[in-house]
């Protein structure tokens, strides 16, 4: 990316009359909700870090990129209203030259108190993408070459990705329709079960359903990646062997270092990546903690990426923060029980104690400004080659999705 983003002030929704068209609410701060932090560096490190950001492809493969707002208990009152705000002002300080946006997700409940309903989904992909059309700093990417692009004009290309597949029920031309509205990356499931497989919060997993299989070989047709970040352990190993093209975990950690069900085994971990996947590494508060580091900050994400790296090797690593532009912690107690937080967390399986730190934000990954900044630095600063930078940081990204997109 360019260091200067070509960003003109546009913000979302200015096209019409706010408090008249639409209820408006009073947003988090983009860039300063807490504290900013960037990784110290030597002015020699310093130069290189600007280097490389000038020269690499930078992507994000998991983040949400609406703006919540600044009383994070408003969001259920904000989310009904239909009209999340994108947080063009933070990516345009950002270093990402492509980010996938998973939306709102477990909290989308314009239409049903649920969420993960076709009319819900709709409404939320379609109001965002009437947004972005008003605008021309994000580029709503489709394939490979939008990004370059946007790497090229100091622009972001903007990836429209959903992390399960609910909301398809047993149709399973809707994925071809996600993809005809430009969706191009969704997840087998969420923490739920679904027609397709099973989720992360069941205590049995009976792997990927028939049609669930029929599902994966459409998704393989048209081109949409594949996503097992939430699937429970054996529903992922049916998909990868079942898919012809490799998958993604876009947001996940090593369960080695830390157990909880959010976090993958070795034996996930490796199968991904035996069948050319990429394994993007989790920053949600208190996902990637890890038994020697309790208080979940960049250190602690870090060793989840050192641990995978070394066990699968860095041509199948990545990074998927899974961050966004308000109070992460204040918005899971919102929605604890739509987002499964309890039933993905350590079930206590190994006796091992734990007992971790409570954090109001993680330091130096609190938004995907911050942690566009902090990763890489701390890559400098612990002395990675510019080629496993590369790699890291976009570059098994775009190796991926060239195989999928084609």
């Amino acid at each position: 990316m360019s260091l200067k983003k070509n960003y003109a002030g546009y913000e979302s929704y200015s096209y019409l009359d706010a408090d008249s068209d639409f209820k408006t609410f009073p947003l988090a701060d983009e860039l300063e909700r807490v504290h900013p932090f960037r990784v110290p560096l030597t002015d020699e490190e310093e130069g290189r870090t600007r280097e490389l950001i000038e020269r690499f492809v930078f992507v994000s493969l998991h983040e949400h990129l609406g703006v919540f707002p600044d009383r994070i208990e408003d969001t259920p009152e904000y989310v009904r209203h239909g009209r999340m705000s994108t947080a063009f002002k933070g990516l345009a300080a950002s270093h990402w030259d492509c980010v996938f946006d998973n939306l709102m997700d477990g909290i989308c409940t314009i239409h049903s108190r649920s969420g993960w309903q076709w009319d819900d989904v709709l409404h939320d992909l379609g109001m965002r993408m009437c947004d972005l059309a008003h605008q021309d700093f994000l580029v709503h990417c489709r394939r490979v070459e939008d990004i370059l692009r946007a790497h090229d004009e100091g622009r972001i290309a903007w990836v429209a990705s959903m992390e399960g597949a609910a909301m398809i029920e047993h149709e399973v031309d809707r994925i071809d329709l996600l993809y005809g509205f430009g969706v191009r990356a969704l997840g087998i499931t969420y923490s739920e079960s679904n027609a397709l497989g099973n989720g992360l919060k069941e205590r049995r997993d009976g792997g990927l359903t028939a049609f669930g299989r029929r599902a994966v070989e459409r998704m393989n047709k048209v081109g949409m990646l594949i996503d097992c970040s939430h699937c429970g352990d054996q529903t992922t190993l049916d998909t990868i062997e079942w898919s012809e093209k490799p998958i993604v975990l876009s947001h996940i950690g090593a369960r080695a270092l830390w157990e909880s069900n959010r976090l993958a085994p070795d034996e996930v971990l490796e199968a991904c990546a035996a069948k050319g996947g990429v394994i993007g590494i989790e920053a949600a508060p208190h996902t990637t903690l890890t038994w020697d580091r309790r208080t979940h900050d960049l250190d602690a994400f870090m060793e989840h990426f050192e641990y995978v790296k070394s066990l699968v090797g860095i041509d199948h690593v990545g990074f998927g923060p899974d961050t966004l532009y308000g109070d992460h912690v204040g918005l899971h107690r919102v929605y604890s029980a739509n987002l499964s937080l309890k039933e993905s967390r350590g079930s206590g399986k190994t006796g091992r104690d734990q007992s971790h730190e409570p954090v109001e934000y993680v330091k130096g990954l609190e938004n995907p400004t911050e942690g566009s900044y902090n990763i890489v630095r701390w890559l400098v600063k612990h002395g990675y080659s510019d080629e496993d930078i590369e790699k890291a940081m976009g570059g098994n990204a775009l190796r991926l999705l060239r195989e999928v997109w084609g």
